[in-house]
């Protein structure tokens, strides 16, 4: 598990890329430019672990007084849409970053990196090859057995050229051609043994149509995209180290004259969440989640939807930092995270999620009260708010026992609690049905309590939640869970399928919640605090007529014990 102490804001650490940067700015390497860029290949929608290769690019940028572009990694246009390009430039703006003018594409350089491709096999460094998908994988090699060459490898430059053009053409049909870097088929790294540079693929694509059938492989595409853009340093996941030797090679052997550095770093990993776009996409297609942006899945638009903010987001990912070995982060960082800045900006809010009646016998019949209270005790500039009090009210039924368990304090039977901000209230009476259900709680109240301050000195035990029931609204409420129950879904090995740790109880929806009604009409994804019950959103789908909240997370707060219990802040 990640221990992110010595990446702390407050710490003083500068991770590895830091320090490459500081050397390389002290050096006048790249003149002293800083040029980064976010990447992303427009096949999904972004997740948290994008964020954390987000604020690391354009925070770096923005430390160093550099750039950092947006570019769009679009070389296979059989799995992008324009549909995920838009929802990616929406998350990264929401995310607070901008790249001003600087967006950019890989099918901008389509022709530029033809016509790189046509350079290598002028110089004899790159051919045509038409052995089939399944002979050039075995002709390969392992990782223990060199690969063997292809028997098109020494074909003339000539005939590649005449070969390369005809595959722009369109005149092959996918599979029966590959443009290949000639390299070393015996090097001791499997991605130095010819990679492919090519493949004829009969796609339209999202930006440029059907202009081109053959397309870059990504590999090629991405050092020479940092080449043409001046990019500096490139920071990729640890997944690309092998493929760096490659990066090298591309940007040495075309013409390009710029140098970027490609520097990996260890990918996001959380507890109960996968972050694989391939399984995240199965789990749309297969009906598991509701859409990308369903609030349980880890996409922004997700987070987003079920009430994460901005700053929360970049505070954990800074607070994560970098490192060059992969590590698995408790989600409870990120909980905190959430927490943390809610508690600070969310506006408190009484509602009740499992509503039970009660009538206060002795007040006034018609009677409404306003009490004054905190929109947020955390933020004394926010103010107060008027919360309306009658004679009918709703309480939580989980604060009310017929038959307390021991050192259950709250409501039950001859027992006074304090009604928050309001009364002292004591169980007189229980109304059930027919059925033997409580349905309704007989009270009284002491005048003299009002505010919620005792008279006498007297102490209570509990003080809980209510709305009066005149004033208050029906709602939706939508409680979630982490969507797998295993810490480390990805785990396998067991021979277990990772979805067979999908969490049933991941989503629970309630229909008869109450909230007040000024609550009501609050716009979509405008969190509030629930009083003693946690934080919600209003969901996109809500209405004044019919209000629908999901919990954005509980008021527990399981990292900030781990903390606390280690010394920590």
């Amino acid at each position: 598990m990640n221990t992110p102490d010595e990446n702390s804001p407050d710490s003083g650490y500068r991770d590895f890329i830091r320090q490459i940067v500081d050397e390389d700015k002290a050096t006048g390497k790249h003149g002293g430019h800083v040029a980064t860029r976010f990447p992303p290949e427009p096949n999904g929608y972004l997740h948290i672990g994008h964020a954390k290769a987000i604020c690391l690019n354009f925070g770096l940028a923005a430390e160093f007084s550099g750039i950092c572009n947006l570019r769009f990694d679009d070389t296979n246009p059989a799995k992008e849409e324009q549909e995920y390009v838009e929802a990616i430039i929406e998350d990264i703006r929401w995310l607070g970053f901008d790249w001003k003018d600087r967006l950019y594409y890989a099918s901008d350089y389509f022709l530029r990196m033809y016509e790189c491709a046509v350079t290598l096999i002028e110089n004899g460094l790159a051919y045509v090859d038409q052995l089939s998908a399944d002979e050039i994988r075995a002709y390969r090699g392992t990782l223990t057995e060199p690969g063997k060459n292809s028997p098109y490898r020494e074909r003339p430059p000539a005939e590649s050229l005449d070969l390369f053009a005809r595959m722009r053409a369109g005149e092959f049909p996918e599979g029966a051609c590959v443009l290949r870097a000639k390299i070393d088929m015996a090097s001791p790294n499997i991605n130095m043994r010819d990679p492919a540079l090519y493949r004829v693929k009969k796609a339209s694509h999202h930006r440029t149509g059907d202009a081109w059938c053959i397309y870059p492989m990504y590999d090629y595409a991405h050092p020479l995209e940092d080449a043409f853009e001046g990019i500096t340093h490139s920071l990729c996941t640890l997944e690309f180290e092998d493929h760096r030797p490659f990066y090298d090679w591309v940007v040495a052997n075309c013409p390009t004259g710029a140098t970027p550095r490609q520097i990996e770093f260890a990918r996001l990993n959380l507890t109960y969440t996968v972050l694989s776009k391939r399984k995240l996409l199965l789990l749309v297609q297969e009906g598991h989640v509701k859409g990308w942006n369903d609030p349980r899945m880890p996409t922004l638009s997700g987070l987003r939807r079920r009430g994460f903010t901005p700053a929360a987001i970049r505070n954990f990912c800074e607070r994560i930092g970098v490192a060059k070995r992969d590590s698995v982060v408790d989600v409870a960082l990120l909980e905190h995270a959430v927490r943390d800045d809610l508690n600070r900006h969310a506006q408190r809010v009484m509602s009740v999620l499992k509503p039970l009646a009660v009538v206060i016998e002795n007040y006034p019949e018609g009677l409404v009260e306003q009490f004054e209270v905190l929109v947020n005790p955390e933020d004394p500039a926010a103010g107060t708010r008027k919360v309306p009090f009658a004679r009918t009210l709703f309480i939580e039924r989980d604060d009310f026992r017929e038959v307390p368990p021991p050192k259950y304090y709250r409501l039950f039977p001859g027992n006074e609690v304090r009604l928050r901000g309001a009364y002292f209230i004591v169980c007189k009476d229980v109304v059930k049905d027919d059925a033997g259900s409580v349905v309704e709680l007989r009270c009284t109240y002491d005048p003299a309590s009002r505010g919620g301050a005792s008279p006498d000195g007297r102490k209570v035990k509990s003080t809980i939640h209510w709305t009066s029931a005149a004033h208050s609204v029906p709602a939706t409420v939508r409680l979630y869970e982490p969507l797998f129950t295993r810490e480390n879904p990805n785990d396998e090995s067991e021979g277990l399928d990772w979805r067979a740790h999908l969490n049933p109880n991941s989503l629970v929806t309630i229909v008869d919640a109450r909230v007040e009604a000024a609550t009501a009409g609050l716009p979509a994804g405008t969190t509030v605090q629930f009083e003693r019950l946690g934080y919600f959103c209003a969901d996109t789908d809500t209405t004044p007529a019919l209000p629908v909240f999901n919990r954005t997370i509980t008021l527990k707060d399981s990292w900030a014990k781990i903390e606390k219990s280690r010394g920590g802040a």
